[in-house]
Order: C-alpha cells, then sequence, then structure tokens
C-alpha cells in the first residue's frame, strides 16, 4: 500500500486575491481614523477629567471653597493639561501650532467652561445636589455634555486636518 503525501493546489487567477489582502476602502479607513482619534481624544480627555475631578474634589469638599469656584478653577486647569495632550497625542498629524490656533482652543475651551459650569449649577443649585457623591454626579454630567461640544469644535476649528496629509 502506498500513500501519496504530495498536496494539491489550485492556482488561483491573480485578478481575485484572497480576502483577507483585500485592500481597505476608503470609508474603512475613514472610519478607523475617526475611531483612532475619539479613543485618542478620550485618553487626553480622561486624564484631564481626573485632573478635574481632583482639583475639585479638593477645593470644595477639602478646602471648603464654594462650589462654582471650585467647578470654573478645576475646569480651568483641566483645560490648561488639556492643551497639551491635545497637540501633542492627539492632534499631533493635524496642522502645526500657530496663535490662531491657540487663540481657538482657549476660546472654544472657555465656552466649554461656561457650558459645564452652568450645567453643574442647575445641578449643584438648581436641583439642590449638594452632598458629595451628588456634586460629582453633577460635575460628571457636566462634563460628559460639555465634553461632546468641545470634541466637535477641536476637531472641526482647531485642530483642523492638513490637507497633504489627509491625501
Amino acid at each position: 500500500m502506498t500513500a501519496n503525501l504530495t498536496e494539491t493546489r489550485v492556482a488561483v487567477p491573480a485578478q481575485f486575491p484572497a480576502p483577507d489582502s483585500a485592500p481597505d476602502s476608503a470609508p474603512a479607513r475613514s472610519l478607523r481614523r475617526v475611531a483612532l482619534e475619539v479613543a485618542k481624544f478620550g485618553v487626553v480627555g480622561g486624564s484631564g477629567v481626573l485632573v478635574n475631578f481632583l482639583v475639585f474634589n479638593l477645593l470644595l469638599h477639602g478646602l471648603a471653597q464654594g462650589a462654582m469656584t471650585a467647578t470654573v478653577l478645576a475646569s480651568c486647569i483641566a483645560m490648561a493639561t488639556n492643551y497639551l495632550g491635545f497637540r501633542y497625542f492627539t492632534y499631533r498629524d493635524r496642522a502645526s501650532r500657530t496663535r490662531r490656533q491657540i487663540v481657538l482652543f482657549f476660546v472654544f475651551s472657555g465656552l466649554g467652561v461656561v457650558m459645564e459650569s452652568g450645567l453643574f449649577w442647575v445641578g449643584y443649585h438648581g436641583f439642590g445636589l449638594h452632598s458629595a457623591f451628588e456634586s460629582n454626579v453633577v460635575k460628571a454630567w457636566s462634563i460628559v455634555l460639555a465634553s461632546a461640544f468641545r470634541f466637535l469644535v477641536y476637531r472641526t476649528w482647531v485642530f483642523q486636518q492638513d490637507a497633504r496629509r489627509a491625501a
């Protein structure tokens, strides 16, 4: 009895590449690029949120500062630290730093602080959510809502895509 140990392969024409080697479509690349951008925004934003909460709780619950003072100062300190993360990590592939970019970042960030502070005021003073837990929940919601605004304006107007690198 003999065994045939050779393998027979069928030739596949070159015009039909294997499915795993198919080139990415433009929409798939674009979706992947936006997903990566959202993830990087989340990393920098997450570190900013930690700074925001640490300063907020230190001022409000540790040093007994006023609630609005604590939330505004915490947001401003987080805004300053976030600029470096966004510029050099999240949007480092975008157009180089300009005076216009810096001004736009701090103008839109300032609007974000106003939004965040207004939303916090509604929860803290309007709904009377004063306990340590409640104030942190209100702070968290205000950060989430203001961050959606920030993401849109940062990617659209502040850290604009460089047309040469997008191609």
